[in-house]
């Protein structure tokens, strides 16, 4: 377990920055994760409306996302070897240039395929230079020791703020100016991005080693991670993760219109997944300082599974779907702050972006059968009840592995070598 802090004592690396830098490079990696992560989780508000205008199957349209988070997960470990080795400022700037490039091919699209460019591959790349990996890379750097994983929590909690006010705002401007319009709404919010990389970004002039890795290497990082039986069982639990929240952010919008539901639930549900998340992301960090990080990272897969099973179980009112999201929202990117933490007091800061960027591509593969089996199993058999059922087992097996996982620090890291700022 991490140490914890003194009481009082500063959390950043006051030897290295002044608290504002901090707060500023802090807070540009969270805008920055906070929109990309929103509008990314409200494309599913647009499956309805581009499947009924251009004449396409659900599952045209859950494929884009299916390639979308697919492509993500290719790239992350690329990407976050990158930010290891050059810093988060400018593979963050391109990342921001390339999403907003992929909305604008997806809200030009006649044809399934343009949609699965823009959408699904330029996003998809795009996401691997602006969310959870260069994010927490910026965490790492700012942040001292003892507060990492509350750091990690507080930037994931962003990731959502963003779908709060995206969710609506795409809902609002569908109902009244149609998908297309929709989408440019969404790339004046994601220009935004473009000044938040810029300054969060500006952690790439802080160290990410301190002397118990200054001599490893990328292929000595991933030996050690090849070989430790808790990373491996961690990053296959991570598959759950994706499948299940990729499969809700796609297809949960159509199934609430299929039970007769007003489509502005789903966007309401989103908001609301957006709005719990930044209180179960915070307290999952905060948790994460103080007890251990794989049985909480366990809890949360199987308190998520617990809940996908009861809300289908019962009849869809607005109610219980609000209820439901809220539930969602406490154990939506929770994981982010405790598979973070835990790689790190594994195997240290050094390589933190790429081996999480290892155990995202678990995450992605997860995602893609989310999105795209969702929309398959649906297009097949008319239901989403195969699905769901899928995602409820392999959800509890995920969680009792991850509270089972060996989570030792390897023997480098277990020599105890004071970190700067300490």
């Amino acid at each position: 377990m991490a140490q914890a802090a003194a009481p009082g004592s500063a959390p950043f690396h006051t030897g290295l920055v002044t608290r504002g830098q901090a707060m500023a490079m802090l807070s540009g990696a969270a805008i920055m994760l906070s929109i990309a992560m929103g509008l990314r989780q409200s494309l599913g508000l647009f499956q309805t409306p581009v499947v009924q205008d251009l004449g396409i199957a659900a599952a045209d349209y859950a494929m884009a996302i299916a390639v979308q988070n697919i492509v993500w997960g290719f790239t992350q470990p690329v990407a976050g070897a990158l930010v290891d080795r050059y810093g988060p400022r400018w593979i963050a700037l391109v990342g921001a240039l390339i999403y907003i490039a992929g909305l604008v091919l997806t809200a030009a699209a006649t044809h399934p395929v343009m949609i699965t460019l823009g959408a699904g591959v330029l996003i998809g790349i795009a996401l691997s230079c602006t969310t959870t990996g260069v994010a927490a890379n910026i965490a790492a750097r700012v942040v001292e020791p003892g507060r990492r994983s509350l750091a990690f929590g507080i930037v994931s909690a962003a990731g959502s703020i963003g779908t709060f006010f995206c969710a609506p705002l795409g809902q609002l401007v569908i109902s009244h100016g149609g998908w297309r319009a929709g989408l440019v709404a969404f790339i004046m919010v994601a220009l935004l991005m473009l000044p938040a990389a810029l300054i969060g970004g500006r952690a790439d002039k802080l160290p990410n080693t301190t002397a118990r890795d200054a001599d490893m290497t990328l292929l000595g990082a991933l030996d050690e991670a090849r070989r430790h039986g808790g990373y491996v069982i961690m990053s296959l639990a991570f598959f759950v993760c994706g499948l299940q929240l990729v499969f809700l952010t796609t297809h949960l919008p159509s199934y609430l219109v299929l039970c007769g539901m007003d489509p502005l639930l789903g966007a309401q549900a989103l908001a609301v997944i957006g709005l719990f998340n930044v209180i179960g992301s915070w307290g999952c960090g905060w948790l994460g300082d103080r007890y251990r990080k794989r049985t909480l990272l366990g809890l949360v897969y199987v308190l998520r599974s617990v809940a996908i099973a009861v809300y289908f179980m019962l009849p869809v009112t607005p109610a219980s779907t609000l209820i439901f999201a809220a539930l969602m929202g406490l154990t939506w990117l929770g994981v982010i702050p405790l598979l973070n933490g835990i790689v790190v007091e594994m195997f240290g800061i050094k390589f933190l972006s790429t081996l999480t960027g290892i155990a995202f591509f678990s995450h992605q593969v997860g995602s893609f059968l989310g999105a795209w089996g969702g929309g398959a199993i649906y297009d097949a058999l008319g239901s989403y009840d195969r699905a769901l059922q899928f995602g409820v087992i392999v959800g509890l097996i995920a969680g009792l592995a991850q509270m089972l996982m060996d989570d030792r620090p390897t023997e480098r890291m277990a020599v105890a070598v004071p970190e700067p700022g300490r």
